[in-house]
C-alpha cells in the first residue's frame, strides 16, 4: 500500500478531482499535489506543492518527502489550457522526461500511475473493431495530444526497463466526460449546431469523470496491472450523441475538416483540431477485458449513460429553431452561420 503520493497536474479538473478521492483513503498517510499554479479548487487533504515538474527540483521534492508512489495526471489534451500547442508539448513531453528522470534517481520511489488516453491508437478507416492492449495503431498520430501521448508512454516504457523495481501502471482512456468536467469533446457537442463529417457516423466510447477516479484510485492502492484500456460499456455513434444533446447538425467535407477546426478554435467555443474532427469521421473502440479482469474494475455508468448526464447538464440552445437552418441562422452570435458559409465554399 502507499504511503506517501505524489500528485501531478492537481490544478486541473481531473488533478482536483482525484486527490480529493484519494485523501479519502486513511492508510495513505501524505498526499503531495504539484503544479505550476495553485489550485482554484479543494484538494482535500492533500499538501499543495508549488512547482513545475520540467526542472530538476522535482526531484529534491520527491526525496525530501521518501514519496513511494508517483501519480502522472498532467498530459494536457487542449493547447487552449496551457496558451498554446508549444507549451503543451514542452509540459506533456519534456515534463514526462524530468518526471521520469527524477523517478529514475528516486531511491523510495516503488510505484508509477500514469494516466495516459486511447488517443495513442490514432483513428483511421484501417483499424480494428477494438483495440486491445497489445495491438499497435495501422497509423500512428502524427500531430497534437495523440502524438505527445504516444512519446509519453515510450518514455514510461523506458524507465521500465531502467528500473525494473518500480511497478507501472498506464490507464489509457477513452474520452472522459461528465457533467462537470470541460474537454474538448464536451466543448464540441455543446456547440449550438454540430459539425458532422459527411457520410460517417463513426463509433465511441466514453467513460464518465467519476469511474475515471474510482480507476485511478484503484491502479494507485491496488496491484499494479500494467497497461489497461478504460471505457464504459457500449458505444454510440456521433450522430446519436447530437440526437441526445438536441444539436441540429451540419454535415462537412473530411477534407474540410482543417477549415472547420480553426473555425471553431477561433470562435472561442471549442478548441477542436482537425485531427479530433478525424477521430469523429472514424471512431475507436477499445477491448476492456483486461479492465475487469486485471485491474477488477467495472464502470457505474455506461457510454451512453455518461453521455445522457453530461446532455442532461448542457445549457439549451437560445433558438428553439425547428430546422437546422433556423439554428444555424441564429446560434452563438453567427458562428454556426459562419460554418454553414464555409459549407457553402468547399462544397464540391
Amino acid at each position: 500500500m502507499p504511503k506517501v503520493v505524489l500528485v501531478t497536474g492537481v490544478s486541473r479538473y481531473l488533478g482536483g478531482l482525484f486527490v480529493r478521492r484519494l485523501s479519502l483513503d486513511p492508510s495513505i498517510e501524505r498526499i503531495l499535489g504539484v503544479d505550476v499554479v495553485p489550485p482554484k479548487h479543494s484538494i482535500g487533504r492533500a499538501e499543495f506543492v508549488r512547482a513545475d515538474i520540467r526542472n530538476p527540483m522535482i526531484g529534491r521534492i520527491m526525496a525530501q518527502a521518501d514519496v513511494d508512489t508517483v501519480v502522472h495526471m498532467n498530459v494536457i489534451a487542449t493547447p487552449k489550457d496551457t496558451g498554446g500547442r508549444v507549451t503543451q508539448k514542452e509540459i506533456n513531453v519534456i515534463g514526462t522526461m524530468q518526471l521520469l528522470a527524477a523517478c529514475q534517481k528516486s531511491e523510495s520511489v516503488q510505484r508509477l500511475v500514469v494516466k495516459s488516453s486511447a488517443a495513442i491508437y490514432g483513428s483511421s478507416p484501417r483499424d480494428p473493431a477494438m483495440f486491445s492492449e497489445d495491438m499497435n495503431p495501422k497509423s500512428l498520430p502524427r500531430t497534437g495530444f495523440g502524438k505527445d501521448s504516444v512519446e509519453v508512454e515510450g518514455y514510461v516504457r523506458g524507465f521500465s526497463r531502467r528500473r525494473p523495481d518500480v511497478e507501472i501502471t498506464m490507464l489509457r482512456f477513452a474520452n472522459i466526460i461528465g457533467p462537470s468536467i470541460r474537454t474538448a469533446i464536451t466543448d464540441y457537442f455543446s456547440l449550438p449546431v454540430i459539425p458532422v463529417p459527411a457520410g460517417f457516423d463513426a463509433r465511441f466510447q466514453f467513460v464518465h469523470e467519476d469511474d475515471a477516479m474510482t480507476a485511478l484510485t484503484l491502479a494507485t492502492t491496488g496491484t499494479s496491472v500494467g497497461i489497461v484500456n478504460v471505457a464504459g460499456a457500449g458505444f454510440l455513434t456521433v450522430l446519436q450523441c447530437a440526437a441526445i444533446a438536441r444539436r441540429p447538425i451540419l454535415p462537412v467535407p473530411l477534407s474540410a475538416a482543417g477549415v472547420i477546426g480553426n473555425l471553431v478554435k477561433r470562435s472561442g467555443l471549442a478548441d477542436f483540431s482537425s485531427e479530433q474532427l478525424i477521430f469523429l469521421a472514424y471512431g475507436r473502440g477499445l477491448d476492456t477485458h483486461r479492465m475487469a479482469a486485471v485491474l477488477g474494475f467495472e464502470p457505474k455508468h455506461s457510454t451512453r449513460e455518461t453521455f445522457e448526464e453530461f446532455a442532461r447538464h448542457l445549457r439549451p440552445l437560445a433558438s428553439t429553431a425547428d430546422s437546422v437552418g433556423g439554428a444555424v441562422g441564429t446560434a452563438a452570435g453567427g458562428t454556426a452561420g459562419a460554418l454553414s458559409r464555409v459549407f457553402e465554399r468547399i462544397q464540391p
